[in-house]
Formats: structure tokens, sequence, C-alpha cells
């Protein structure tokens, strides 16, 4: 190491120094320095370049360096004395990047115990465990990593060619506990502990099958398909929603066959250089042909293969790539034990000559999980942690649908973080948590499903509904005939199964405004524990041609791959108006709509809920079966049904002793649930007023008097409305 300047006298040098952390420059990040203050580096006896062993709760090692400008107070007060005050120690501080925090224990403002370390000895052999990102090209690793110190156990990170970043842990090291690394060292890569083998793959059986058959047979018994004269696969495509599991199960291929591991990130592949872009794609290749057999995935392959007929004059550059891709694959028959694998999340809007067969061979579906997959996908992530008795995995995979492997990954962490913070809040503080004890509770789960949700419906108008059959006031009818329609195939599926019934594709609700459409929507996701997306027609209606139409696309999509999925269109009549009075746009929108509506058929786990108050407005295609199987009429309530919505709108209410719900009922013939749940809420804000007035400071009650002014206020609004001055009903 070089070092500059003279050394300090030993006699001024300190055994330890206490710094707060603070993050290092992004021209430091991953160079494996740290820089301190001059003072502090002057008092621990240390030149620039001199290795400084950091601690928190773990330990980290770097190389030390000034700080080029003084960023605190002098530093007398933070160094050789424990007991300086907290105020002074805040001043001087150490720059540490993202690995080495990790490796220490430590996060920013955490107070860090740095002193000198000895020269370490040049590594002679390690292993790095590298992440689930990182590119496995050992000779570029360890030229990043040339002059690092490393430690058994420590995070370490490093840049690649191409701004390329990879993080690793060490996970064995000659000689260890401590080695530099330099150009002798024999270096070994192993993937991910959890994502090496299919062992780490849950949920994916029927996926992890056909892969097995396309990718894995011809990488290892390459005579088979010799001996019969075939040529073995190309290429295979995934295609699913993001976080299914696609790239997982990739890696988990590569390291099952012992085959090299190729990846190409569809983005990072692009160069504003002419011909560069190109050139990488074949060195990629070339590289492949060498190390077979070998695995080359191309994950968002439509970032660099988009159709070619969709490009302007101006992208030349993905037409270039789209033409290099195509004749690398087709040479792959010469490269011997060469597979490649892409994934995408859009194959739609892949150029059509890669998706035959002889290049891409297969395309195989990542749906989201059903909730058999996802039990076993939470059981792998949670395989570790300690449970409570109280969690119940059956329960979780049941009240989570739409969500991906990554949704259930980031459940589970959430579960953890909820677990630690609870620890912490029970115990006084994080230092006094003891690990020992920490376990997963129920609670902690459902804080964290409360935090965490489908990332397939982020995009989408969602909504947590939060009614239920309880807080709707009669419409006993159309309840029970939206839990045949929807709830039992979800609850019952091999019952319909086995007596041939087809899934209902949609219902349509319809009725006077205020009749409790919206609110049965609403109740209807809750009680199936589907994922619920509103639709409104603003957000599917564009300027642009083409966009309404690719608005529904998306929009469709997105309810398949969240499905069990309800998606709701309040107000349909204005997004599917009848063709033949609709202006050109809405037909266009209309049409691209009967042909989604048909598609969901296909699909299981999407239900379509329409309301309108203008049935016949509709376009009549929509009406027939197979798209709007069933249309519920919803009249204005009877008695019974009035005093049963009064009821539901006052059960949190104080009435008074003479309060008659069923008198109320009566007087509003007509009236509709909307109006009734109006009358309630006028009556309270009534008696609030009378008590204020009162001033006596006694609890407020609703008594009959209160809903007489109610109903009073509402005729005079009525009244006003019509223009008319006169006295109205409330009706």
């Amino acid at each position: 190491m070089t070092h500059e300047g003279p050394a300090p006298e030993a006699a001024s040098r300190t055994a330890a120094a206490r710094l707060v952390v603070d993050a290092a420059a992004p021209t430091d990040a991953d160079r494996g320095v740290a820089r301190i203050e001059p003072a502090a580096m002057a008092a621990l006896g240390l030149r620039p370049g001199d290795l400084l062993r950091i601690k928190g709760s773990g330990t980290a090692y770097a190389r030390a360096l000034p700080l080029r400008a003084p960023i605190g107070a002098p530093i007398a007060a933070q160094v050789g004395d424990r007991s300086a005050r907290a105020s002074d120690a805040a001043a001087a501080r150490i720059r540490l990047d993202e690995a080495q925090r990790a490796s220490a224990g430590l996060a920013l403002g955490d107070a860090a115990e740095v002193s000198a370390a000895p020269a370490p000895p040049p590594a002679a052999a390690l292993t790095l465990r590298l992440d689930g990102a990182a590119p496995r090209d050992a000779a570029e690793i360890a030229a990043a990593l040339e002059d690092h110190p490393l430690s058994e156990g420590a995070v370490v990170a490093g840049r690649l060619p191409g701004g390329r970043r990879f993080t690793a842990v060490v996970a064995a090291l000659d000689p260890a506990p401590l080695a530099r690394m330099t150009a002798a060292a024999r270096l070994t890569l192993s993937a991910p502990e959890a994502a090496s083998r299919y062992g780490g793959v849950a949920g994916l059986e029927a996926q992890v099958a056909r892969v097995r058959e396309m990718v894995e047979l011809p990488l290892k018994r390459p005579d088979l398909f010799a001996r019969l004269g075939v040529t073995p696969p190309r290429g295979v495509l995934f295609t699913g929603p993001p976080g299914s599991g696609k790239t997982l199960l990739a890696r988990a291929v590569a390291e099952e066959s012992g085959a090299a591991f190729f990846q190409i990130d569809g983005p990072e592949i692009v160069s504003k250089h002419y011909g560069d872009s190109e050139a990488k794609l074949r060195e990629v290749f070339a590289a492949a042909e060498k190390r077979a057999p070998a695995v080359i995935f191309i994950d968002e392959i439509d970032a660099i293969a988009p159709k070619r007929g969709d490009l302007s004059g101006e992208k030349q550059l993905e037409r270039r790539l789209v033409a290099q891709l195509l004749t690398l694959m087709d040479g792959l028959s010469a490269r011997g034990q060469v597979v490649v694998m892409a994934a995408t999340n859009m194959p739609h809007a892949l150029d059509g000559a890669l998706r035959r067969p002889g290049r891409f061979d297969r395309e195989i579906a990542f749906a989201a999980p059903d909730r058999a997959a996802r039990r076993a996908i939470l059981a792998l992530h949670l395989e570790r942690a300690p449970l409570a008795p109280d969690v119940d995995l059956e329960a979780l995979a049941e009240a989570t649908p739409g969500f991906v492997g990554a949704d259930l990954a980031a459940l589970a962490r959430e579960a953890a973080m909820a677990a630690v913070a609870r620890a912490a809040l029970e115990a006084g503080g994080m230092e006094q948590v003891d690990a020992a004890t920490l376990s997963v509770t129920g609670a902690d789960m459902e804080a964290a499903r409360a935090v965490v949700g489908p990332s397939a419906l982020r995009a989408a108008q969602v909504e947590i509904p939060d009614a239920r059959w309880s807080d709707i006031g009669g419409l006993d009818a159309a309840k029970q005939a939206l839990t045949e329609a929807v709830i039992w195939p979800m609850r019952h599926g091999a019952a319909h199964r086995a007596l041939g019934l087809a899934p209902v594709s949609g219902v349509l609700l319809a009725g006077p405004p205020g009749g409790g459409k919206t609110l049965l929507a609403r109740a209807l996701a809750a009680e199936s524990q589907a994922n619920f997306i509103a639709v409104r027609g603003a957000h599917l209606v564009s300027r642009w041609l083409g966009d309404s139409e690719k608005a529904v696309a998306e929009l469709f999509a997105q309810a398949r791959h969240a499905a069990p999925c309800v998606l709701f269109f309040d107000e349909i009549d204005a997004v599917a108006p009848a063709r033949g009075a609709a202006d050109a746009a809405m037909t266009r929108v209309v049409a691209q709509l009967l042909v989604e509506i048909d598609g969901i058929c296909q699909s299981r786990g999407v239900f379509l809920l329409g309301a309108t108050n203008r049935p016949d407005a509709i376009d009549p295609a929509l009406l027939r079966p197979g798209r709007f199987d069933e249309i519920i009429r919803l009249d204005a309530p009877d008695a019974t049904a009035r005093r049963d919505i009064l009821a539901v709108h006052t059960r949190e209410t104080p009435l008074a002793e003479d309060v008659d719900l069923e008198a109320l009922a009566n007087a509003a013939d007509g009236w509709s649930g909307a109006e009734l749940r109006a009358l309630a809420q006028g009556a309270a804000r009534a008696a609030l007023r009378r008590a204020l007035r009162a001033g006596d400071g006694a609890a407020p009650q609703v008594r009959m008097l209160d809903f007489a002014a109610a109903r009073a206020a509402r005729a005079r609004s009525n009244a006003a409305l019509r223009g008319d001055g006169g006295r109205g009903d409330g009706a």
C-alpha cells in the first residue's frame, strides 16, 4: 500500500476512536475505503492507505483516507475520551459505504468504534456468495476487488465494466480471518443459498417440470438428442407479471444443471455508441460458447427486441439489436450446449420473429400463484423464522389473493420487521431485545399484510373495501345472488366442476341513484377476499388514437394478474354506450371492451361487475349471456328493508327511547338507501346542535324530534331544488 507523509509519533497514538457514521461519497462507494478527518487519522497513528477496523454489532475493514475538508469540530473531544459528551462525539464522522455499514452492523448516525488494524496478508483463495442479481464473471469481479480488505462473513461490493454493480458475502477465506485481494488469489463464486437449487423455488412445480424438460435435459444429456437426430431446444421464453419467479427459476436451472450462467439485462445492453450494443450481445454469446454447457438469460427482453413494425424511423438502434439477436439465436445450433432463456412481462411487445420455433421454442407462463402455491411460498420464506402458534399459513394464503412470490417474500420480511419493532417496544429499546426470545406472531403477519399488497395492482385504481354484507340494510336477494355468482365458485370450485357449472363472467347492477349499487360491489370484494379494481371512465378515455383501447387492454391484464379480482365498472353506461349513439372513439372503446370481456371467460378468477342507473343506454352486445350473465335490478326498498337500512346507519348512534325506527321507515316510502343514510346523519347533527345549545354537558341522544328536524331540512332542500319555494314531504 502507498503511504503519504510521515507517520505520527507512537506516543501520540490513541487505541480507538468513536466516530459517527456518515454515508460515503458516490466516488468512494464500493472502493474498500473509508474517509475520516485528518486529526482522527493522526490520533490513531494512521497514514493514508493503512487499514481500519470498524466495529458495530459486527466488524468491517477499510483502507483509511482523509476527508478532503473537515466536517466537524476539533477531534480532542471525540478521540480517546470515552466519557466525552454525546454532543461533542457527534462532531467527528467516518464515511462508510453501504457494504461496509452492512458488515459492521451500523446505520447512518450510529457511533462506530474505529481503530488501526495490522496490514493484511495477500489472499490465497476465497469464495464469494453472490447476491441474486450479481454477474458471474470471476475475472471481472476479481479485478474490481483488487486491493480490497476481506474478512470472513463480510459484505463486499464493486463496480464492473459498464457501471454494473455487484454485492457478495465472503463465504470462505484463506488465510482467515483477514486478507487482501490480489490478482493471484483463487476466486470461487457461488450463488445465493436460497436461490441456488430447485429447493429454493416454491409454488412453481409445473414451470419447473417444463423447464427441466426443455433446458436441463439438453444440457445434461445432449447424446439423447443426437441419437434421435433432432436439434435440442434453443430457447425458452418466460412470461408473467414482475416478481412471479422468472429470474429465480432461470438461476436455479443453471445451478442445478451445473451450467455457466450469463445474464443480460435488457436496458443495460443499450449503448449510445454505434455498434456497441450489438458487440455486447456478440461477446456474451461467444463467452457462453467457450464455457458450454451454458445458459444465457435475457431479462426484460422486450427492451431490446420490440416489434420492428412499431418502431419509428429514429429507432434504428432497436432495429439493429433485434436483427443481431435473431442472427445469434439462429447460430445456436452450431454452438453446442447453449440455451437461451428470456423473461418479459410484455410478451405482446416482442418482435414476432423471435416467437417462433427454432428461436424461442417454448413459452412458459408464470401466473399469480393459487392458494396452495402461496402457502408453499410463505412456508419457504418463513422456514427459518420462529413462528408463534397463532400464525396460520393456510389463512394467510387464503387472504393474499393476487400476491406473487416477490410480494409474499416482502410480506415475510415486513412481518419480521414488525416482530422486531414489537419486541423493542416491549423491552423498552432495541438494545434490550433478547434475540433468543424473538418470534413472529399472527399480529405481526396482520401488520405486514396491512402494508404489503399485490404488486400487480400498484398501477391500478385499487381500493381496499371495508364494507361487509352486515353494513347493507335490505337488498337480501341481491346479496344472495352475488354470493352464488362470485363467492360460491371461489370457495366451492370442486362442487361447481362436478355439476358442470360454468362460472358467471359478469353481473350488472341496475337501479336508481342511491340504491346501494356501489356499496354492494365493495362489500362483495370484502366478503370474497378478492382484489378490487374500481374503474373510472375518465381514466380509460383519451383523445389520442388507440390510447383508450390500450388502457382497456392493460386494465384487464392487471385484473388477470391479480386474480381472484373483482373488476367494478361504476356508471358503465358512460364507458360502454350503445354504439349507434356513440362517437367513433367510444365505439372503439366498446369494441375493445367486448373483446376483453370475452377473454376473461377463459381466465379463472376475474369477475366483472357493472353498475348503472340507465341500462337502456348500454350497448346491447354487453347484456347478452357470456358477458353480463345476470342483471340484478335494485328497486326502491320496501318498509322492512327501510327499517333495516335505518338500523344499520344508527347502530353506533345513541338513540332515545322515543325513537321508533319502524314508524320512520313507514313514513319514508320511496326513499333510497342513500336518502335514509342522510336522514340518520341529519338527525345526529340535529341532536348535537340541540345539546350544544343547551350547554348542560349532558351526553347527547338522538330523539324523534331530531329525525323530524332532519326530515324538515330535507324537505326544504328538495323545495329549493325544485325552485317552487313550497313545502315538500322529504321524499
